[in-house]
């Protein structure tokens, strides 16, 4: 057993298929069991707990975790709620469903007379977001009843609220309830944070920053592909220019000294149009590969 273990919790719900995920392609396996809130990992030196992300920063600002993966809705809930403060230490932009942030919506019926933010002066808003709803209002003065929602929270407009704060990622849920987005609340995407005391200690600051950033290497790899080819010299200057690199492509000599060897990054969505235009550019031996990391 390793003599310093970094206390790491791994939001339970919505994302926890999607960090582990993100986990494996930064290089650290984790393994879940439905019977235990403990999952394992193929690193000594980290001890896991699933936490609700909605608990998360709470836990983490109370010492019981060092560090965790959590919303920024939920930093920011918890904050307004104590106003206890965590570290963060890497910006982490993916979600359940993409890589992309989600977003906290006022939403209403369509056929409501709901138009804008005012309109809701003296009504009721149902949300899981109660504060940060709470101090959204407070800072367009308009007077309204903020209720804690358990849950079903698109079912309760019109009867049980005249509106609701809600996450979305691509407004589908909202449209298929006949909702209509009237303004974004608070944009949010996954942190990992620490608290003070974990960061003072010089072995669990290097290690969190060490899983910062393979995870950051982990997204930034996301929809981007590999791409090796050999290129005749004479040749180069219209291959190079067909591709839309990360930085520079790498151009190397070939044993040929008439060929060179071009490596480069590119998204995935390119790939199917790109190739047949390198081979009519007398490109040969293409080969796309996978990336799991790109550190930059």
């Amino acid at each position: 057993m390793a003599d310093k273990i970094l206390r790491l919790g791994i939001p339970k719900g919505s994302l926890q298929e999607s960090t582990i995920q993100l986990f494996a392609q930064a290089g650290f396996n984790i393994y879940t069991s439905s019977r235990s809130y403990f999952p394992t990992i193929d690193d000594p030196e980290i001890e896991c707990t699933l936490i609700r992300a909605q608990e998360m920063a709470r836990y983490v600002a109370d010492n019981a975790l060092d560090a965790g993966l959590t919303g920024q809705d939920w930093i920011a809930e918890h904050h307004a709620s104590t106003g206890d403060t965590v570290v963060d230490i890497a910006d982490l932009v993916y979600s359940k469903q993409s890589f992309r942030k989600v977003r906290w919506v006022l939403a209403a019926p369509e056929d409501s007379k709901f138009k804008s933010p005012k309109d809701f002066a003296g009504g009721t808003i149902a949300t899981e977001l109660v504060q940060v709803t709470q101090a959204y209002f407070t800072r367009l003065d308009i007077p309204v009843k903020v209720e804690f929602s358990w849950g079903a929270t698109e079912v309760k407009p019109p009867r049980l609220a005249d509106g609701i704060v809600e996450a979305t990622e691509t407004g589908s849920t909202l449209r298929a309830n006949r909702l209509r987005i009237i303004d974004t609340v608070i944009e949010s995407n996954p942190q990992l944070i620490a608290n003070q005391a974990a960061l003072e200690d010089e072995w669990t600051r290097t290690k969190l920053e060490n899983i910062a950033l393979l995870l950051r290497a982990a997204i930034e790899a996301q929809g981007r592909v590999g791409l090796m080819l050999n290129v005749p010299r004479n040749d180069l200057e219209a291959v190079v220019g067909l591709l839309p690199a990360l930085q520079r492509p790498t151009i190397a000599a070939l044993s040929d000294d008439q060929w060179v060897s071009v490596t480069t990054i590119i998204e995935e969505s390119s790939v199917r149009e790109l190739i047949p235009k390198l081979k009519a550019a007398r490109a040969q031996g293409i080969v796309e590969y996978p990336l799991n990391k790109i550190v930059l």
